[in-house]
């Protein structure tokens, strides 16, 4: 079984490409994927940074070649241009340790964003929903979120929490001086609205306003901050009466318009308006930033606010890194133990020991010949062999199937291999034997 990762992100990709590879819902992908005959499990992963598809696969140049047309025929819907972005791929303990520094923030525009993780787990969460993550998924992904908890709970990343949204409101600061005289429109009621509202309080902002699709989504969130809730139809009062606009919705076109700004600026006799897009795709139209008072930026301008102030988070990171890799290694070992022979193997010695172990405590209770010690040598590993034969010859059969993979799993389960404290556990870092029980 192999593992394999295709994706962009702010790296590879402008904002204006990745808008247009962006997934609202993953499902009807993801039943595309795990239906063609080279993909058996699949996970998509879709921020405003990044799209990323990680699968489980056995023919690893049949996936690859399918991921990729996956992107570039499909997902991009023909209308990002190759030019423009550039993909990058993983496979097996590079695509784990890939996911493992994406869920634990590493790899984020802004290092120790905690937004990430819940992300991950949103896509990992629909996967498991559609039927599209089995065996090795249910276990890699769990164990991508125990290392980013790790990472958070052993470094001082998550010490001070940061986000583009964060960075946004501290951004309006800069710009402004002081916000305690101004307004902001929140246009939207998601996660990143949430963490500006969080961050108006330490801001100062003296109004915040939420605007969203479904009013009563932004009447909850309103409700828990102090802000005003509105509905959409209420747009052109509210930019107008605006300082600062932060929009981040789920919209498959711009919202905001130049038409919209031009008549906000009007009514506020040319009173600048600081306006942050943090929507992918965009929620403003990039036009708006050629109108005299209006100064707009997206998620990309604000990365680059974000690395002039992540020193500090990086004398963590090799940190963060070190502790990545050693849950790397963990499910590298949980990777190699799902394949037949290590298992068979494994339970074969821990068998073994746990016969030449009561054979040992027999001998010292009676008194017997060597002829007899031989007959209870033979009689005990004819009857561990027999006991171990019908399981060990459908675990060798079952092993090349991807149900064979969840009854590796569950045989490590049931006779605990996994368990250092188990009896026979002591035979684990003995040499195998020459043969097996056939």
């Amino acid at each position: 079984m192999k593992i394999l990762l295709v994706g962009l992100n702010h790296r590879t990709a402008p904002l204006e490409v990745r808008e247009r590879f962006a997934v609202d819902d993953p499902r009807p992908w993801l039943d595309k994927l795990v239906a063609t005959d080279e993909i058996e499990e699949a996970v998509l992963l879709s921020t405003c940074n990044r799209v990323e598809v990680l699968v489980t696969t056995r023919s690893a140049d049949s996936a690859r070649h399918r991921l990729h047309g996956f992107f570039q025929r499909e997902l991009s819907r023909g209308e990002a241009s190759p030019g423009r972005y550039s993909l990058y791929e993983f496979a097996d303990r590079e695509a784990v340790s890939h996911l493992f520094r994406v869920a634990s923030s590493l790899d984020s525009m802004v290092v120790g964003e905690p937004q990430i993780l819940g992300q991950v787990k949103e896509a990992y969460r629909v996967a498991a929903e559609v039927g599209a993550a089995g065996p090795v998924l249910n276990r890699l992904l769990p164990t991508a979120f125990a290392a980013a908890k790790r990472v958070r709970s052993e470094t001082e990343i998550g010490m001070r929490p940061v986000s583009v949204a964060r960075v946004a409101v501290d951004l309006a600061r800069q710009i402004f001086e002081s916000l305690e005289d101004k307004s902001a429109l929140l246009v939207g009621a998601g996660e990143m609205i949430v963490v500006a509202l969080q961050s108006r309080r330490g801001a100062g902002l003296a109004g915040v306003r939420v605007a969203n699709r479904t009013p009563s989504h932004a009447a909850a969130l309103a409700a828990r901050s102090g802000a005003s809730a509105h509905g959409l139809d209420e747009l052109p009062e509210l930019v107008a009466g605006a300082d600062v606009v932060l929009a981040s919705i789920a919209s498959a076109r711009p919202l905001l318009g130049v038409e919209l700004f031009s008549d906000a600026l009007h009514a506020r006799r040319r009173r600048p308006i600081f306006v942050i897009d943090l929507g992918v795709p965009r929620n403003v139209d990039p036009e708006v930033n050629r109108l005299d008072g209006v100064y707009l930026y997206d998620v990309d301008d604000l990365g680059g606010v974000a690395e002039a102030n992540a020193e500090e988070r990086r004398r963590e990171t090799a940190r963060a890194e070190a502790l990545v890799q050693e849950e790397v290694q963990r499910f590298d070992g949980w990777l190699s133990a799902l394949r037949a022979v290590p298992t068979i193997r494994q339970l074969r010695a821990r068998a073994e020991w746990l016969r030449r172990e009561e054979v040992e405590r027999a001998s010292r209770r009676l008194v017997l010949s060597e002829e007899q010690r031989q007959g209870v040598e033979a009689l005990t590993r004819a009857l561990v062999n027999k006991l171990l034969h019908a399981p060990m010859s459908h675990l060798r059969s079952q092993a090349e199937q991807e149900e064979g993979i969840a009854q590796l799993q569950a045989a490590r389960e049931l006779f605990a291999l996994d368990d250092t404290a188990a009896p026979g556990a002591e035979a684990d870092g003995e040499p195998p034997e020459e043969s097996e029980p056939e």
